[in-house]
């Protein structure tokens, strides 16, 4: 391993441009959570992204609904958010308990205030290569974390062999769109993927996403490859650990991911960096309007 791809280090100095630019917008950008249960994983992801919010100075609210709040009371919720002016960004926390359509909450979720670019209209603008139009101005935040990772990092993903273990429309599916768009050449991976380890080898670019716990092995990975590892899973004594085999394929990889430390700090930077371009266009909208 010549590179560290050190998500925390890289995610402060995104803040701190954040904290700086919010500043000097004149308004306080502000992010909404909506969560429906009490998922542990859930429950600590909505307070580092309060702590975050915190740290830049944005304004925050969080709504912890019961776990057998009903799916005409989370839409009420969101139709509340959609009509305050203070709020400029909306995630609605997955996974929702069983009784809860899914679908139909992200479909309600208000374009311009889609900050994990979940809400179709969005995916479809990511799909047709049109962030920046209106009203998109935010790209998924787990994704666009692991790209901006590694442009930070120097790794050019133009002309390269990518490879994704996992095809989840979170994660999987737009950094796909987001490295062609970048002029690499992808490969998704999944369940179904014969030969897994072969398909893995010939990647100049690996990202395990997947949730299984060091799937990926140091005789999948070639050398000198680029190796980002989104999945967190606890094990059995406590600890944390990725998708990927740390400790085996630190030695083969050019560049790697810790975790924790790696892509979960950068994805949290990249929401916070959405809200405040969504504050930015709102903001314009209503000086227009």
């Amino acid at each position: 391993m010549k590179v560290l791809l050190d998500g925390k280090k890289a995610s402060e100095a995104i803040l701190d441009k954040i904290r700086l630019e919010s500043e000097k917008l004149g308004i306080t950008p502000g992010l909404c959570v909506i969560m429906v249960g009490n998922d542990p994983a859930s429950s600590v992801y909505v307070k580092n992204k309060e702590k975050a919010c915190e740290k830049v100075g944005f304004y925050h609210k969080t709504y912890r609904l019961m776990e057998d709040t009903t799916q005409d009371q989370v839409l009420s919720v969101i139709q509340e958010v959609k009509e305050d002016c203070k709020l400029h960004g909306l995630i609605v926390q997955l996974p929702l308990p069983d009784h809860i359509n899914e679908e139909l909450i992200i479909n309600s979720i208000p374009v311009e205030k889609d900050v994990d670019c979940f809400h179709p209209f969005n995916v479809g603008c990511l799909l047709t290569k049109k962030k920046g139009d209106a009203p998109l101005a935010v790209a998924p935040c787990t994704p666009a974390g692991v790209m901006e990772l590694l442009e930070m990092n120097g790794v050019d993903v133009a002309g390269k062999r990518a490879v994704i273990v996992g095809r989840s429309n979170i994660v999987g599916k737009p950094l796909a769109l987001m490295l062609l768009n970048r002029d690499a050449t992808v490969t998704i991976c999944h369940s179904r993927t014969k030969d897994l380890p072969s398909v893995v080898r010939e990647a100049d670019i690996v990202v395990a996403a997947v949730g299984s716990p060091k799937l990926v092995t140091a005789d999948m990975v070639k050398e000198g490859a680029v190796v980002v590892d989104v999945g967190v899973n606890r094990l059995e004594d406590g600890k944390l650990c990725g998708d990927v085999d740390f400790d085996a394929v630190k030695d083969k990889a050019y560049a790697i991911t810790p975790v924790p430390g790696g892509v979960g700090p950068m994805t949290i930077a990249m929401l916070l960096k959405n809200t405040l371009s969504m504050a930015k266009r709102q903001r314009v909208c209503n000086k227009t309007s």
